[in-house]
C-alpha cells in the first residue's frame, strides 16, 4: 500500500460521468464539478430528473442544494436521462448505483452490472470506470469482465459519505481510497479529488473494498458497545452521558459514534456489517466479534420496545403510542433500516396504533401513504402525533423535539409519559412538568 499526501490544488478540467444520482451519485457530481470537472450525471428516474433540471433535490441534504446550483451555473454540470448517453467521450465513469442487500446479507450487484453492461461499448478508448457503489471484494474484476475491453481500467473508490453531513464530508474528507491493479488509473482518480487536500491511499482493488466494509463494521460495533454500556449504566446506576463524555476524551476513542440510541441502521451499516460477515464466512473465518455487534443491535431494538411497553403500563395492545421521528438519523430523509421505523413496526405488531411524526414525511391518507409506512398513522406536528398518547417514544434525535411546549404536549396526551431513546431532552426540565421520564442509560 502507498499513502501520498494529496496537495490542495487543483488539476486541469477533466470530463466526468456520474451514473446515479442518489445520496452517492448525486454529492460526488456535484463536488467533482466544484473542484472545476464538466461533469454529466445520468438519472433514470423521469421525476428525479426533472426536479434535478429544475433545481429541486430529491434527497435532504444540507447545502446540497447550493453545490448543485453553482455547478450548474458555472457550466460544469448537467444531467441526462441515460447512463449510454452521459458516459459517452467522458474520460472517468463513476458508477454510483444501488446495490440493495440479498437475504443471505451478500450484495446485488445486479444495477452495477446492467449499468457496466450498458456504458461498456460506448466508452471513450482509455477511460477509467470508478467503482463508487459499495461493491464486495471482487466486483472490480466483475465489472472488468463485463465491459470486456482491455483498453478501459476499472478502480475502487469507495465512498465515506454520512447521510446528513455529505456534502462537508465530499469537500473535506479524511481520506480518498483508491485501489487498482493499474498505478497511472488509480493516480488519475485521486488528481480529481485534488482539491480536497486528503490524504490520498492508493492500494489493489480487494484491499480497497475491504476498507469500506471494514470501517462501517467497525463503527457498528463502536455503536453496539455504545448502546451495551448504556443498558449496564441503567443496572449500576451510572449516567451514560458521562461515562461517555470521560471515554470521549481519551484520544484513541474520540466522540464519533458515542451517541446511544434505538439501534444503529440507515443504508450503510446493517448492509455493510452482513455484508462483511457474509464475505467471512464464505472464506471459513469465524468473526464471531461482528456477530455479536450485529445481535447487540437486535437486543438494543427489542430493549426500546420494551421500555415503551413499560411506560404503557407492561402492553401497548389497544393503547396509542405517539412516535416521534422515522429516519434513522436527524437532518435525512433516508428511512432505509432505520431503528425508529422499526420500533415503530413493532409497536404496531403488539396491537399499539402508532401515531407518528417526521419532519421529513408528509402527513398523507389511504394509498397516497409509502410502503414503508404502512400501518401507521402520520400526523402533520408532533402535537398531532401526541393526542391521546399513552406515551411519546422520541427516536430520530431532531432538534426541534428539544424546544416543543412541554406543558402544551401534557395536556394533549392521556398520560404524560416519554421514552426518550436519543437523549435528547433535558430530564429534570421534563419531568418538573409532570412526566414520566425513560431514556438510554439515564436515571
Amino acid at each position: 500500500m502507498t499513502n501520498i499526501a494529496s496537495r490542495d490544488r487543483r488539476v486541469a478540467p477533466r470530463a466526468v460521468a456520474v451514473i446515479g444520482a442518489g445520496y452517492v451519485g448525486l454529492p460526488t457530481a456535484a463536488t467533482l464539478a466544484h473542484f472545476g470537472h464538466r461533469v454529466v450525471l445520468a438519472e433514470r428516474d423521469p421525476g428525479r430528473l426533472e426536479a434535478l433540471r429544475a433545481g429541486r433535490m430529491p434527497i435532504v441534504e444540507a447545502g446540497l442544494a447550493e453545490l448543485v446550483a453553482d455547478g450548474v451555473v458555472a457550466g460544469n454540470l448537467r444531467f441526462e436521462g441515460s447512463a449510454v448517453d452521459a458516459a459517452r467521450g467522458a474520460e472517468f465513469v463513476f458508477l454510483c448505483v444501488a446495490t440493495p442487500q440479498g437475504d443471505d446479507g451478500s450484495a446485488d450487484l445486479s444495477y452495477v452490472e446492467q449499468a457496466a453492461k450498458e456504458i461498456g461499448p460506448q466508452l471513450a478508448r482509455g477511460a477509467v470506470v470508478v467503482n463508487k457503489s459499495t461493491v464486495p471484494v471482487g466486483s472490480a474484476t466483475l465489472v472488468e469482465q463485463v465491459i470486456g475491453r482491455p483498453d478501459i481500467s476499472v478502480v475502487s473508490n469507495p465512498e465515506f459519505l454520512r447521510e446528513g453531513s455529505a456534502v462537508s464530508d465530499s469537500l473535506h474528507p479524511d481520506r480518498i481510497i483508491v485501489g487498482a491493479d493499474d498505478p497511472k488509473a488509480a493516480a488519475d482518480v485521486g488528481a480529481l479529488f485534488s482539491g480536497t487536500g486528503a490524504p490520498l491511499i492508493v492500494t489493489d482493488a480487494t484491499t480497497s473494498e475491504t476498507i469500506k466494509y471494514a470501517s462501517n463494521a467497525f463503527l457498528a460495533t463502536k455503536l453496539s458497545f455504545v448502546n451495551a454500556l448504556a443498558g449496564l449504566c441503567e443496572e449500576v446506576g451510572a449516567d451514560v452521558r458521562d461515562v461517555l463524555l470521560g471515554l470521549g476524551y481519551d484520544k484513541r476513542i474520540g466522540f464519533e459514534f458515542l451517541q446511544p440510541g434505538p439501534g444503529w441502521g440507515g443504508s450503510c451499516l446493517p448492509k455493510d456489517t452482513r455484508a462483511l460477515l457474509h464475505i467471512a464466512q464464505k472464506a471459513g473465518y469465524d468473526f464471531s466479534l461482528l456477530a455479536g455487534a450485529i445481535a447487540s443491535n437486535e437486543q438494543q431494538l427489542a430493549r426500546v420496545v420494551a421500555k415503551v411497553e413499560t411506560a404503557c403500563g407492561g402492553s401497548v395492545q389497544g393503547v396509542t403510542v405517539s412516535v416521534w421521528g422515522l429516519t434513522f438519523k436527524a437532518n435525512t430523509d433516508d428511512r432505509r433500516d432505520s431503528p425508529a421505523l422499526e420500533v415503530a413496526r413493532r409497536l404496531v405488531t403488539l396491537g399499539a396504533t402508532v401515531r407518528a411524526f417526521d419532519p421529513t414525511v408528509a402527513a398523507v391518507e389511504g394509498d397516497a401513504v409509502p410502503a414503508d409506512l404502512a400501518g401507521l398513522d402520520i400526523c402533520s406536528d408532533p402535537y398531532e402525533a401526541a393526542t391521546g398518547a399513552a406515551a411519546v417514544a422520541v427516536l430520530t434525535e431532531w432538534d426541534e423535539f428539544r424546544w416543543l411546549d412541554l406543558a402544551r404536549l401534557a395536556r394533549l396526551m392521556a398520560t404524560p409519559r416519554i421514552v426518550d431513546a436519543r437523549n435528547l431532552l433535558d430530564p429534570a426540565a421534563v419531568r418538573r412538568i409532570g412526566f414520566e421520564y425513560d431514556a438510554i442509560g439515564r436515571q
